[in-house]
């Protein structure tokens, strides 16, 4: 549990007693690789914290294929953020890459703790906007980027990503065919 406490430490003050109290709002959920935490046309009922391992956010697209938007590794957070501040019907499936333990949350109980912890509602603004920042980035790169310089920027942005998860998923992530990446690979390898 002290991955989340690090975590926390890194926007906010908040004593072990705080800690303790804070952590008894979130269930520790141990989950497969390749294991469904939320399905697409469920309702969204949870925001999830990666203690340890990778989750995948993802669609299908008009042509039956999986469409990854987002990843979450070691202390990011994941969720159908549309869907589960209104309670309503996910747009997308949420699964795991890799065997992970993460802290479960659903938004009654999130309410909750915010109103015990005034000071969550700082850390999990902090949260959002880093997130709200790092999906305008994402936008702009997809936009001005040719697909070349896209998987370049995102490999030495993300190298732990590159040698983590499947080629395939990262395929799908930057919008790319798996024959596709392999040959920008073979590519920047000659």
């Amino acid at each position: 549990m002290n991955t989340f406490k690090g975590h926390l430490d890194k926007f906010i003050n908040i004593s072990e007693e705080e800690y303790t109290s804070v952590l008894s709002f979130f269930q520790v959920l141990e989950i497969s690789k390749k294991e469904n935490l939320t399905l697409s046309g469920e309702i969204c009922r949870s925001l999830y914290f990666v203690q340890k391992g990778c989750l995948r956010k993802f669609f299908i697209n008009e042509k039956g294929v999986e469409q990854t938007t987002e990843f979450a590794i070691e202390n990011w957070w994941i969720t159908d953020t549309f869907a589960y501040e209104r309670q309503a019907k996910s747009s997308f499936t949420i699964q795991s890459v890799e065997r992970s333990t993460v802290l479960v949350i659903d938004l009654q109980s999130q309410e909750k703790l915010l109103k015990k912890h005034p000071v969550m509602e700082r850390y999990f603004r902090m949260i959002y906007q880093r997130a709200y920042a790092a999906a305008e980035r994402r936008i702009r790169y997809l936009y001005e980027m040719s697909r070349e310089e896209l998987y370049i920027h995102f490999s030495t942005q993300y190298p732990w990503f590159i040698q983590r998860i499947p080629q395939y998923l990262i395929a799908s992530f930057l919008g790319f065919t798996p024959e596709y990446l392999s040959e920008i690979r073979a590519k920047l390898r000659s």
